[in-house]
């Protein structure tokens, strides 16, 4: 099998690269996903997520961990990622954010050319269908649908009452002019027509409608094991499907497109990469680039839960079940209720200090108790609120853990190696419990799990060693850029070789302040322009 483009991952960015490079009729493109099409009722739903997210089973999820973290305990970290058409896109909270403008500016000003904000701007608007129309900032024809959420708990706007208590301003916009204030997430969730209240995933938005293009293979159930050489230029990708080895072969290029955990694994294995790290496995050196899988950044989380007498949010009990049913028929009636619910409905983006120039945390706030991933699971009803530092300074790696391509990648994101980070978490912890106790939210709460009164610093901060960990924004591993560490350029080439490309989160040079499923087709907009024009 001979193809134009040859695209390895079917997630947010490769969904929406083979989307876009297919239109031209003149090329061919084939996409390999390792999991399946994206299209089952768990993906659908939306708050099905947490049947996915936990990996038990492993539903549309590689269920990843990381290793042991000195900064948590000497905890393992976990890592779900979507596995499946649309990736990561089908498993999330489906929280519209771009991050801050400054994030793109500082891009731009690190040496990455052509993506700064007014530089990005426009693929986020190409990309976007926003229920509320165009705009300077929004765009309403693009495919990936962006809309209100459909049936917001009291519990979530009790919070929203609950900043305001605190002085955080109230905004209905987070990629609006100002990202700081508090609100409600607007979500990649079609908003109108019969699809109305399923879940938006890339997939949905950008390939599924274009999968009977003549010039379009798509290739579920296919791993890729090792990229295919002449030289220094990618030719093709050997792919394992079923039982089956085979190679499919790329006239112009390859397009890794896996993820900030996959690509460099890929990378890895077909020996593009760290010498020493090659070398530790055995794998022959067809180029050194000492940057793969390094810089490795996350949003690490911690999360607070209080039990609730109140009903009206995700819950075990008997009434919850039964609750759930009806919304269940309400959904599929009408697409609204609690199936429609993304779970994070209410957020925040603050300062921890007054004077800084732009958030440097953001809260999500849960209609339900959400406990290690929804991995522990307790009886009754409540509600959460996670806190995240927005620009880590702790930089992590992802590495191999042997030669063989269906091992997992060795995660390490080394979090809170930077104590600047502890600190600033910390100072999210005080706040989010701050708020969490304020009057608009008094008669929810029943009792807080796992911390009570008030505890001192020492206290608080080993709470959070014992239970944070990700976010799910890991980013950074085949970093753009223009020095002799970067593993891409800004036209998001692989240094030193020909034919091969990365599009996806892994290049992105620092984490943006917010979550980054929309940046990450962001990316694969402007790749394909860039591919495009040659």
């Amino acid at each position: 099998m001979e193809f134009d483009y040859v695209i390895v991952g079917g997630g947010s960015a490769g969904s929406t690269l083979a989307a876009r490079l297919s239109e031209d009729q003149a090329r061919t493109v084939c996409l390999l996903e390792a999991g399946g099409d994206g299209r089952h009722i768990l993906i659908r739903a939306p708050i099905a997520t947490a049947a996915m997210l936990p990996g038990r089973p492993k539903i549309s999820n590689w269920a990843y961990e990381t290793v042991p973290q000195p900064g948590l305990d000497g905890r393992r970290g976990y890592q779900p990622r979507g596995k499946a058409l649309g990736g990561s896109s089908a498993i999330n909270a489906m929280l519209y954010i771009r991050g801050h403008r400054s994030d793109y500016d500082g891009w731009a000003a690190q040496g990455c050319e052509g993506w700064s904000w007014n530089d990005v701007l426009p693929y986020f608007k190409r990309a976007e269908g926003n229920q509320r129309g165009s705009s300077d900032l929004h765009g309403m024809d693009g495919p990936l649908q962006v809309g209100e959420q459909r049936s917001p708990r009291p519990v979530a706007r009790a919070f929203l009452e609950s900043c305001a208590e605190n002085q955080i301003r109230l905004t209905d916009d987070f990629n609006g002019p100002e990202q700081e204030g508090a609100g409600l997430y607007q979500v990649t969730q079609f908003w109108t027509g019969q699809r109305a209240g399923e879940r938006c995933s890339a997939a949905a938005a950008y390939l599924h409608p274009v999968m009977n293009r003549p010039n379009l293979t798509v290739l579920t159930g296919a791993q890729a094991t090792r990229i295919v050489f002449e030289g220094l230029r990618a030719t093709g990708v050997q792919f394992r499907r079923g039982r089956r080895r085979e190679t499919v072969s790329a006239k112009r290029e390859v397009i890794l497109s896996g993820g900030a955990f996959n690509s460099p694994h890929l990378l890895l294995l077909s020996g593009v990469g760290p010498a020493l790290e090659l070398a530790r496995h055995s794998i022959p050196i067809r180029h050194e680039v000492p940057g793969v899988g390094r810089n490795l950044q996350d949003h690490l989380d911690f999360i607070v839960s209080w039990t609730s007498k109140d009903r009206d949010m995700l819950g075990l009990s008997l009434r919850g079940s039964y609750d759930l049913l009806r919304h269940i028929v309400q959904w599929r009636r009408d697409g609204t209720g609690m199936v429609a619910s993304p779970g994070a409905e209410g957020g925040a983006f603050i300062k921890s200090d007054p004077s800084l120039d732009k958030p440097d945390l953001q809260l999500h706030f849960v209609s339900g108790i959400v406990d290690d991933h929804a991995r522990k699971l307790h009886l009754g009803h409540g509600f959460s609120c996670h806190v995240c530092v927005l620009r880590p300074h702790s930089r992590g790696e992802v590495g191999l853990l042997d030669s063989n391509p269906m091992s997992p990648p060795r995660i390490d994101p080394q979090y809170l190696s930077d104590e600047r980070d502890a600190d600033l978490l910390l100072k999210g912890a005080r706040i989010m419990r701050r708020i969490l106790g304020s009057p608009a939210l008094a008669k929810y709460r029943a009792k807080e799990l796992y911390l009570d009164g008030d505890p001192d610093d020492a206290e608080l901060m080993r709470h959070i060693r014992a239970r944070a960990d990700t976010i799910y924004h890991p980013v950074g591993t085949c970093r753009m850029g223009t020095d002799d560490d970067a593993v891409v350029d800004p036209q998001l080439r692989v240094r030193g070789m020909e034919g091969l490309r990365v599009v996806d989160a892994s290049v992105m040079p620092t984490l943006i302040g917010g979550n980054t499923n929309a940046p990450t087709i962001m990316i694969a907009e402007k790749a394909a322009d860039m591919i495009r024009a040659g």
